[in-house]
């Protein structure tokens, strides 16, 4: 079984959390998530985290501390799912490129969107 390790940023502003809603299509289209994405050949979590960051909303990102894995199989495939805090740098407007929309959310209004089961699983540790 192959084996990858893939990120989620979570990012708190004012009490709230940046989820993102990705395009349609896909084993995860039109869920919401948390952004990140897979580590590339030798990246860390972290470089994989600010990579992933500009790619998807255009916005540079400071890794923090972990704060809860995951670990689950797709397609034999065995996933690592490493969510860390990630703090923005500066506030320029950000660009989507693979989700339809962001929302600031609270801890309660997280129920209210639909997340793929790695990042409900995610949810579940950071509360």
């Amino acid at each position: 079984m192959k084996e990858r390790n893939t990120t989620a940023g979570i990012v708190r502003q004012d009490g709230r959390l940046l989820i993102a809603k990705r395009t349609e299509g896909g084993p995860v289209g039109g869920l919401w998530e948390f952004v990140g994405g897979k580590c590339r050949n030798c990246e860390t979590p972290e470089e994989a985290l600010v990579r992933e960051f500009e790619e998807e909303l255009g916005i540079p990102v400071s890794v923090g501390k972990l704060l809860a894995t995951h670990t689950f199989e797709n397609n034999e495939t065995r996933y690592h799912l490493h969510a860390y805090e990630v703090k923005r740098l500066d506030a320029r407007p950000m660009t989507l490129s693979v989700h339809t929309e962001i929302a600031w959310v609270s801890r309660s209004e997280l129920d209210r969107y639909p997340f793929p089961p790695s990042d409900q699983a995610i949810i579940a540790q950071l509360f």
